[in-house]
């Protein structure tokens, strides 16, 4: 059975600004790069537990961009980042980030646009060897030159650019 795990339409053109700022940042500074950014019109398709399923996220950072069909791709990305909506928040929380977590993703941000605030998760491993996402910081106005993508140290986002804030 295929599950379809889709992201419903964002009720605000916020949503839709941060994932453009996002990987219009990136795009620039992973040009000359194997790795490219991707914005939220790319699937993922990948066996977990035994069922299919296949996953839009916000933006990805992929640097197996060969392993591919069409629009879909069946690797895992490094980096991953979904923005809350209120349609989409218990989910990019629930079970979007326990497929994100079993696929072993690196690094996954969950960014809240209205409370201007990015969630940096990285991928750890308990003491049985399975994966986990711990917080490894949260970055808003007040520390915003804190915001990296910890996987990819040499990428810049400027936070306020990112929020439309400058």
């Amino acid at each position: 059975m295929n599950t379809v795990l889709t992201d419903m339409a964002g009720a605000y053109i916020e949503h839709s600004d941060v994932i453009t700022a996002f990987t219009s940042i990136v795009y620039s500074q992973l040009k000359d790069s194997i790795c490219r950014v991707y914005p939220d019109n790319v699937q993922y398709k990948w066996t977990v537990d035994g069922e299919e399923k296949t996953v839009i996220p916000d933006a990805t950072i992929n640097c197996r961009v060969q392993a591919k069909k069409g629009n879909a791709f069946f690797d895992i990305p490094r980096f991953v980042m979904e923005v809350l909506s209120d349609s989409t928040k218990s989910y990019d929380r629930g079970e979007k980030m326990e497929i994100y977590t079993k696929m072993e993703i690196d690094e996954y941000w969950i960014v809240d646009w209205e409370k201007r605030q990015v969630e940096i998760y990285n991928l750890d491993y308990d003491e049985n060897g399975h994966p986990k996402y711990h917080l490894f910081k949260t970055v808003t106005k007040n520390n915003k030159e804190e915001l990296e993508i910890v996987h990819f140290p040499n990428i810049k986002i400027d936070f306020d650019e990112m929020f439309h804030l400058s």
